[in-house]
């Protein structure tokens, strides 16, 4: 069974700086895909940035020229760097790793809560 965790959420100010990371169990390698995806109260998840096994990386236009993601497969993570952070960034972020499109797994997701 494959798991994800993940770290690094917190309070940070508007402006501020936060860097998220994702601990797999099993070597990331396996994984096509993986991303970072986020979902504040009341609304739906939704996809905050991706990276291929390759390292081609994808970005949602909200979090676009502020956020970096990137996987390391040597250490077997997946972190993610937000900067210029804003309130409407506030949402719990979950990691995910995808090995096919129907085999998914999922972390426990960490709490990210920007003050303006």
């Amino acid at each position: 069974q494959v798991q994800l965790v993940e770290s690094g959420g917190g309070l940070v100010q508007a402006g501020g700086s936060l860097r998220l990371s994702c601990a797999a169990s099993t070597s990331i390698f396996s994984f096509t895909s993986m991303g970072w995806f986020r979902q504040a109260p009341g609304k739906q998840r939704e996809v905050v940035a991706t990276i291929t096994r390759g390292g081609s990386a994808n970005y949602a236009d909200s979090v676009k020229g502020r956020v970096t993601i990137s996987r390391d497969n040597a250490k077997n993570t997946l972190d993610l760097q937000m900067d210029s952070l804003k309130p409407e960034d506030t949402a719990v972020y979950y990691c995910n790793a995808a090995i096919n499109i129907i085999t998914k797994y999922w972390g426990q997701g960490t709490q990210v809560t920007v003050s303006s």
